[in-house]
Protein backbone atom coordinates (compact mmCIF):
# COMPACT_ATOMS: atom_id res chain seq x y z
CA UNK A 1 0.00 0.00 0.00
CA UNK A 2 1.00 3.69 -0.19
CA UNK A 3 3.20 5.28 2.46
CA UNK A 4 1.25 5.94 5.63
CA UNK A 5 1.04 9.68 6.05
CA UNK A 6 0.32 11.79 9.13
CA UNK A 7 -2.85 13.82 9.59
CA UNK A 8 -1.02 17.15 9.31
CA UNK A 9 0.38 16.14 5.91
CA UNK A 10 -3.02 16.17 4.17
CA UNK A 11 -2.88 19.98 3.99
CA UNK A 12 -4.94 21.42 1.13
CA UNK A 13 -7.17 18.61 -0.16
CA UNK A 14 -8.13 19.26 -3.81
CA UNK A 15 -11.60 17.96 -4.68
CA UNK A 16 -12.34 16.70 -8.19
CA UNK A 17 -15.63 15.19 -9.39
CA UNK A 18 -14.67 11.67 -10.45
CA UNK A 19 -16.47 12.01 -13.79
CA UNK A 20 -15.03 15.37 -14.85
CA UNK A 21 -11.28 15.19 -14.42
CA UNK A 22 -9.85 12.61 -16.79
CA UNK A 23 -7.09 15.16 -17.61
CA UNK A 24 -5.75 15.13 -14.05
CA UNK A 25 -2.94 12.73 -15.01
CA UNK A 26 -1.63 15.27 -17.53
CA UNK A 27 -1.84 18.06 -14.96
CA UNK A 28 0.19 16.01 -12.48
CA UNK A 29 2.68 14.86 -15.10
CA UNK A 30 3.29 18.44 -16.22
CA UNK A 31 3.43 19.63 -12.58
CA UNK A 32 0.71 22.23 -13.14
CA UNK A 33 -0.71 21.80 -9.64
CA UNK A 34 1.22 23.53 -6.82
CA UNK A 35 2.62 21.28 -4.10
CA UNK A 36 2.22 20.03 -1.48
CA UNK A 37 -1.40 18.96 -1.73
CA UNK A 38 -3.63 15.91 -1.51
CA UNK A 39 -6.14 14.79 -4.13
CA UNK A 40 -9.74 13.62 -3.63
CA UNK A 41 -11.93 12.09 -6.33
CA UNK A 42 -15.58 12.55 -5.41
CA UNK A 43 -18.26 9.99 -6.22
CA UNK A 44 -20.84 11.45 -3.86
CA UNK A 45 -22.61 14.80 -3.99
CA UNK A 46 -20.85 16.08 -7.13
CA UNK A 47 -22.14 13.13 -9.18
CA UNK A 48 -25.79 12.44 -10.04
CA UNK A 49 -26.99 9.07 -8.78
CA UNK A 50 -27.74 7.80 -12.30
CA UNK A 51 -24.20 8.73 -13.36
CA UNK A 52 -22.34 6.91 -10.57
CA UNK A 53 -21.48 3.74 -12.53
CA UNK A 54 -20.04 5.76 -15.39
CA UNK A 55 -18.12 7.92 -12.90
CA UNK A 56 -16.61 4.78 -11.36
CA UNK A 57 -15.45 3.66 -14.81
CA UNK A 58 -13.96 7.07 -15.51
CA UNK A 59 -12.19 7.03 -12.16
CA UNK A 60 -10.75 3.60 -12.92
CA UNK A 61 -9.37 5.00 -16.18
CA UNK A 62 -7.90 8.03 -14.41
CA UNK A 63 -6.22 5.90 -11.75
CA UNK A 64 -4.86 3.67 -14.52
CA UNK A 65 -3.29 6.72 -16.14
CA UNK A 66 -1.78 7.86 -12.87
CA UNK A 67 -0.40 4.41 -12.10
CA UNK A 68 1.15 4.17 -15.57
CA UNK A 69 2.67 7.64 -15.32
CA UNK A 70 4.12 6.84 -11.90
CA UNK A 71 5.74 3.68 -13.26
CA UNK A 72 7.05 5.12 -16.51
CA UNK A 73 8.13 8.58 -15.42
CA UNK A 74 8.85 8.11 -11.72
CA UNK A 75 6.09 10.64 -11.11
CA UNK A 76 5.74 11.68 -7.48
CA UNK A 77 2.02 11.48 -6.81
CA UNK A 78 0.19 13.27 -4.00
CA UNK A 79 -1.84 11.25 -1.48
CA UNK A 80 -4.96 10.13 -3.38
CA UNK A 81 -8.38 9.57 -1.79
CA UNK A 82 -11.84 8.58 -3.03
CA UNK A 83 -14.98 10.05 -1.52
CA UNK A 84 -17.56 7.27 -1.60
CA UNK A 85 -21.33 7.19 -1.22
CA UNK A 86 -21.71 4.20 1.12
CA UNK A 87 -19.79 1.50 3.00
CA UNK A 88 -20.77 -1.04 0.34
CA UNK A 89 -19.37 1.07 -2.48
CA UNK A 90 -16.18 1.60 -0.50
CA UNK A 91 -15.65 -2.13 -0.08
CA UNK A 92 -16.35 -2.80 -3.75
CA UNK A 93 -14.01 -0.07 -4.96
CA UNK A 94 -11.23 -1.16 -2.61
CA UNK A 95 -11.35 -4.55 -4.32
CA UNK A 96 -11.51 -3.14 -7.86
CA UNK A 97 -8.78 -0.56 -7.27
CA UNK A 98 -6.44 -2.99 -5.53
CA UNK A 99 -4.74 -3.52 -8.92
CA UNK A 100 -3.19 -0.08 -8.57
CA UNK A 101 -1.05 -1.14 -5.63
CA UNK A 102 0.07 1.76 -3.44
CA UNK A 103 -1.58 4.50 -5.51
CA UNK A 104 -4.69 4.91 -3.37
CA UNK A 105 -4.09 6.27 0.13
CA UNK A 106 -7.63 5.87 1.41
CA UNK A 107 -11.29 6.83 1.46
CA UNK A 108 -13.40 9.79 2.53
CA UNK A 109 -16.61 8.94 4.37
CA UNK A 110 -19.41 11.49 3.82
CA UNK A 111 -22.32 12.44 6.10
CA UNK A 112 -20.60 10.50 8.88
CA UNK A 113 -22.69 10.39 12.04
CA UNK A 114 -24.47 7.99 14.37
CA UNK A 115 -26.78 6.62 11.65
CA UNK A 116 -24.03 5.20 9.43
CA UNK A 117 -21.06 5.06 11.82
CA UNK A 118 -21.38 1.38 12.69
CA UNK A 119 -21.75 0.31 9.05
CA UNK A 120 -18.60 2.19 8.04
CA UNK A 121 -16.63 0.86 11.01
CA UNK A 122 -17.69 -2.70 10.24
CA UNK A 123 -16.51 -2.29 6.64
CA UNK A 124 -13.21 -0.72 7.73
CA UNK A 125 -12.53 -3.71 9.99
CA UNK A 126 -13.36 -6.15 7.20
CA UNK A 127 -11.18 -4.29 4.69
CA UNK A 128 -8.36 -4.27 7.20
CA UNK A 129 -7.72 -7.91 6.42
CA UNK A 130 -6.60 -7.04 2.89
CA UNK A 131 -5.39 -3.46 2.96
CA UNK A 132 -3.89 -0.63 4.94
CA UNK A 133 -6.02 2.31 3.86
CA UNK A 134 -6.49 5.55 5.77
CA UNK A 135 -9.94 7.05 6.32
CA UNK A 136 -11.30 10.56 6.71
CA UNK A 137 -14.88 10.83 8.04
CA UNK A 138 -16.71 14.05 7.17
CA UNK A 139 -18.94 15.51 9.87
CA UNK A 140 -21.62 17.25 7.82
CA UNK A 141 -24.87 15.40 8.53
CA UNK A 142 -27.93 17.63 9.10
CA UNK A 143 -28.72 15.49 12.17
CA UNK A 144 -25.95 17.36 14.00
CA UNK A 145 -27.96 20.60 13.89
CA UNK A 146 -30.37 19.47 16.61
CA UNK A 147 -28.88 20.63 19.90
CA UNK A 148 -30.80 17.99 21.86
CA UNK A 149 -28.77 15.23 20.22
CA UNK A 150 -25.63 16.99 18.96
CA UNK A 151 -23.42 16.57 22.01
CA UNK A 152 -24.32 12.95 22.66
CA UNK A 153 -24.05 12.16 18.95
CA UNK A 154 -20.60 13.69 18.56
CA UNK A 155 -19.40 11.90 21.70
CA UNK A 156 -20.78 8.57 20.43
CA UNK A 157 -19.01 8.97 17.09
CA UNK A 158 -15.74 9.88 18.82
CA UNK A 159 -15.95 6.86 21.11
CA UNK A 160 -16.84 4.46 18.30
CA UNK A 161 -13.96 5.69 16.16
CA UNK A 162 -11.55 4.66 18.90
CA UNK A 163 -11.57 1.04 17.70
CA UNK A 164 -10.07 2.11 14.35
CA UNK A 165 -8.34 5.31 15.51
CA UNK A 166 -4.99 4.26 14.06
CA UNK A 167 -6.54 4.40 10.57
CA UNK A 168 -8.33 7.74 10.97
CA UNK A 169 -6.13 10.26 9.20
CA UNK A 170 -8.32 13.36 9.53
CA UNK A 171 -11.68 14.44 10.79
CA UNK A 172 -13.18 16.70 8.12
CA UNK A 173 -16.14 19.07 8.24
CA UNK A 174 -18.67 19.89 5.53
CA UNK A 175 -19.12 23.63 5.78
CA UNK A 176 -21.39 23.99 2.76
CA UNK A 177 -23.62 21.10 3.83
CA UNK A 178 -24.08 22.71 7.23
CA UNK A 179 -24.73 26.13 5.69
CA UNK A 180 -27.34 24.55 3.42
CA UNK A 181 -29.45 23.52 6.40
CA UNK A 182 -29.78 27.18 7.43
CA UNK A 183 -29.95 28.57 3.89
CA UNK A 184 -26.73 30.53 4.48
CA UNK A 185 -23.77 31.36 2.26
CA UNK A 186 -20.79 33.56 3.07
CA UNK A 187 -19.66 36.32 0.71
CA UNK A 188 -16.04 36.86 -0.24
CA UNK A 189 -15.54 39.39 2.54
CA UNK A 190 -16.93 37.04 5.21
CA UNK A 191 -15.69 33.83 6.80
CA UNK A 192 -17.46 30.72 7.99
CA UNK A 193 -17.05 32.10 11.51
CA UNK A 194 -19.35 35.02 10.69
CA UNK A 195 -22.19 32.51 10.21
CA UNK A 196 -22.78 32.02 13.91
CA UNK A 197 -25.02 28.89 13.88
CA UNK A 198 -22.48 27.08 11.69
CA UNK A 199 -19.50 28.44 13.63
CA UNK A 200 -20.98 27.11 16.86
CA UNK A 201 -21.31 23.64 15.37
CA UNK A 202 -17.74 23.72 14.07
CA UNK A 203 -16.55 24.71 17.54
CA UNK A 204 -18.35 21.71 19.02
CA UNK A 205 -16.66 19.40 16.51
CA UNK A 206 -13.20 20.74 17.34
CA UNK A 207 -13.87 20.52 21.08
CA UNK A 208 -14.90 16.88 20.68
CA UNK A 209 -12.27 15.59 18.23
CA UNK A 210 -9.18 17.86 18.20
CA UNK A 211 -7.67 16.41 21.41
CA UNK A 212 -7.38 13.08 19.57
CA UNK A 213 -7.34 13.83 15.82
CA UNK A 214 -6.34 16.42 13.26
CA UNK A 215 -9.50 18.30 12.25
CA UNK A 216 -9.44 19.98 8.84
CA UNK A 217 -11.21 23.22 7.92
CA UNK A 218 -14.20 23.62 5.56
CA UNK A 219 -14.05 24.51 1.88
CA UNK A 220 -13.63 28.13 0.73
CA UNK A 221 -15.81 28.62 -2.34
CA UNK A 222 -14.00 31.51 -4.02
CA UNK A 223 -11.02 31.00 -6.34
CA UNK A 224 -11.20 34.03 -8.68
CA UNK A 225 -12.43 37.61 -8.69
CA UNK A 226 -11.75 40.52 -6.30
CA UNK A 227 -10.84 39.63 -2.75
CA UNK A 228 -10.90 35.84 -3.01
CA UNK A 229 -7.29 35.32 -1.92
CA UNK A 230 -7.54 37.73 1.00
CA UNK A 231 -10.76 36.05 2.10
CA UNK A 232 -9.23 32.58 1.94
CA UNK A 233 -6.15 33.72 3.84
CA UNK A 234 -8.31 35.31 6.53
CA UNK A 235 -10.42 32.17 6.93
CA UNK A 236 -7.43 29.80 7.12
CA UNK A 237 -5.86 32.01 9.77
CA UNK A 238 -9.10 31.79 11.77
CA UNK A 239 -9.20 28.03 11.12
CA UNK A 240 -5.79 27.68 12.75
CA UNK A 241 -6.77 29.91 15.64
CA UNK A 242 -9.88 27.76 16.25
CA UNK A 243 -8.09 24.39 16.09
CA UNK A 244 -8.43 23.36 12.42
CA UNK A 245 -5.37 22.38 10.37
CA UNK A 246 -5.67 22.01 6.60
CA UNK A 247 -8.40 22.94 4.15
CA UNK A 248 -10.66 21.45 1.52
CA UNK A 249 -9.92 23.28 -1.75
CA UNK A 250 -11.70 23.25 -5.10
CA UNK A 251 -9.18 24.93 -7.41
CA UNK A 252 -5.38 24.71 -7.78
CA UNK A 253 -5.12 28.49 -7.26
CA UNK A 254 -6.14 28.00 -3.64
CA UNK A 255 -3.36 25.54 -2.80
CA UNK A 256 -0.39 27.93 -2.44
CA UNK A 257 -2.47 30.28 -0.28
CA UNK A 258 -3.35 27.49 2.14
CA UNK A 259 0.24 26.21 2.20
CA UNK A 260 1.58 29.69 2.92
CA UNK A 261 -0.84 30.04 5.84
CA UNK A 262 0.33 26.69 7.20
CA UNK A 263 3.92 27.89 7.36
CA UNK A 264 5.23 28.64 10.84
CA UNK A 265 6.70 31.97 11.86
CA UNK A 266 10.36 31.97 12.77
CA UNK A 267 9.47 33.26 16.26
CA UNK A 268 7.03 30.41 16.86
CA UNK A 269 9.60 27.92 15.64
CA UNK A 270 12.25 29.27 18.03
CA UNK A 271 9.83 29.17 20.94
CA UNK A 272 8.72 25.63 20.08
CA UNK A 273 12.34 24.45 19.98
CA UNK A 274 13.00 26.14 23.32
CA UNK A 275 9.99 24.50 24.94
CA UNK A 276 10.76 21.00 23.66
CA UNK A 277 14.45 21.40 24.47
CA UNK A 278 13.80 22.37 28.07
CA UNK A 279 16.60 21.49 30.45
CA UNK A 280 15.20 18.63 32.60
CA UNK A 281 17.43 19.79 35.46
CA UNK A 282 16.06 23.32 35.40
CA UNK A 283 14.21 24.18 38.64
CA UNK A 284 11.74 26.31 36.65
CA UNK A 285 9.33 25.28 33.91
CA UNK A 286 8.59 28.82 32.78
CA UNK A 287 10.74 31.47 31.05
CA UNK A 288 10.64 34.33 28.59
CA UNK A 289 10.44 33.55 24.89
CA UNK A 290 13.47 33.92 22.63
CA UNK A 291 12.48 37.49 21.84
CA UNK A 292 11.44 38.23 25.43
CA UNK A 293 7.93 39.18 24.29
CA UNK A 294 5.84 36.39 25.81
CA UNK A 295 5.92 33.57 28.31
CA UNK A 296 6.91 30.00 27.48
CA UNK A 297 5.79 27.29 29.88
CA UNK A 298 6.60 23.64 29.29
CA UNK A 299 3.53 22.15 30.96
CA UNK A 300 1.03 24.27 29.04
CA UNK A 301 2.75 24.80 25.68
CA UNK A 302 4.37 21.45 24.87
CA UNK A 303 1.54 20.16 22.63
CA UNK A 304 1.50 23.45 20.76
CA UNK A 305 5.26 23.19 20.33
CA UNK A 306 5.09 19.66 18.94
CA UNK A 307 2.47 20.63 16.36
CA UNK A 308 4.35 23.81 15.47
CA UNK A 309 7.54 21.92 14.64
CA UNK A 310 5.61 19.30 12.68
CA UNK A 311 4.00 22.04 10.57
CA UNK A 312 7.40 23.69 10.09
CA UNK A 313 8.85 20.43 8.82
CA UNK A 314 6.01 19.90 6.33
CA UNK A 315 5.21 23.44 5.17
CA UNK A 316 8.27 25.50 6.04
CA UNK A 317 9.11 28.57 8.12
CA UNK A 318 8.24 32.21 7.40
CA UNK A 319 10.84 34.92 7.90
Amino acid sequence: MSRRIAGLEVGPLLYCPANMHSHIADALRQQRIPRPFSLAFCLEDTVREEAVEEAERMLYHTLSQLAAAAREEELRLPPVFVRVRSPRQMEELADVFSVFGGLLTGFILPKFFTENCDAYLRTIREMGRDGDYCYMPILEAPAMIDLSRRYDGLAQVRDRLEEVSDRILNIRVGGNDLCQVFGLRRHVGETIYDLRPVAGLLTDIVATFAPRYVVSGPVWEYYAGPGWEEGLRREVQLDLLCGFVGKTVIHPSQIPVVNDCLKVSAADCRDAEQILGWDPDSPSLVSSSAGAVRMNEYNTHSRWAERTLQLARIYGVKD
